[in-house]
């Protein structure tokens, strides 16, 4: 069976594989995430490709991960907030209203030359409401240095990010950042002979 690599620093995503059981080392990708696509669910399937292909090169008979996710609010892509400004920018947009989060997740097979052999895009989309966020809510969640590693500055699964959901529609976990049903679906398809291991065995 082949290692398992994640190409991804996400603590969040790291902490979803392994509490599903499935055995691998992370392997953050350096490459410049740059993309000319405006259609999102194309672009997070791009990126999660292009990390997973540059971890590939150091990682011959590997399996490798990539993952990458945004948020889409009235047309526009939102990536990570670049300060805590932006952070109270992107927050007081989603305030009462609904907006889209993808993620798209690649899986890359290399052979013994660290060559890439196979490899498989997907991505899957899940629509959050937020209620009306108040001045001093947001303030204090950004003071909490959470929103600042995530699309759309919040985190569904934070103590304070997850009181501004007031509803979704789609997949739970892919607003974490990994859709983990989608991804065992297509596990099982493309690396049939992977097992995971439930931790109370």
């Amino acid at each position: 069976m082949n290692r398992v690599v994640l190409a991804s620093k996400s603590p969040r995503r790291k902490k979803l594989l392994e509490q599903i059981g499935l055995s691998f080392k992370v392997s953050p990708s350096n490459a410049e995430e740059l993309s000319s696509q405006s259609d999102p669910a194309l672009l997070v399937e791009e990126l999660a490709l292009l990390k997973a292909e540059d971890v590939s090169a150091g990682h011959p008979e590997c399996f490798i991960i990539g993952a990458d996710t945004v948020v889409v609010h009235q047309n526009e892509i939102i990536g990570k907030p670049k300060d805590k400004e932006d952070a109270f920018e992107i927050l007081s947009s989603l305030s009462n209203s609904t907006h889209s989060v993808f993620t798209g997740v690649a899986f890359v097979k290399s052979d013994k030359n660290g060559h890439i052999v196979s490899k498989n895009t997907f991505h899957e989309q899940t629509k959050v409401t937020f209620s009306t966020l108040g001045e001093v809510d947001i303030k204090n969640y950004i003071e909490t240095g959470n929103p600042m590693d995530k699309a759309g500055a919040y985190g569904i699964q934070d103590d304070l990010g997850a009181l501004f959901v007031e509803k979704i529609e789609g997949g739970y976990y892919n607003v974490v950042g990994f859709p983990l049903n989608r991804f065992y679906r297509e596990l099982k398809l493309f690396v049939p002979e992977l097992t995971l291991i439930p931790h109370n065995l």
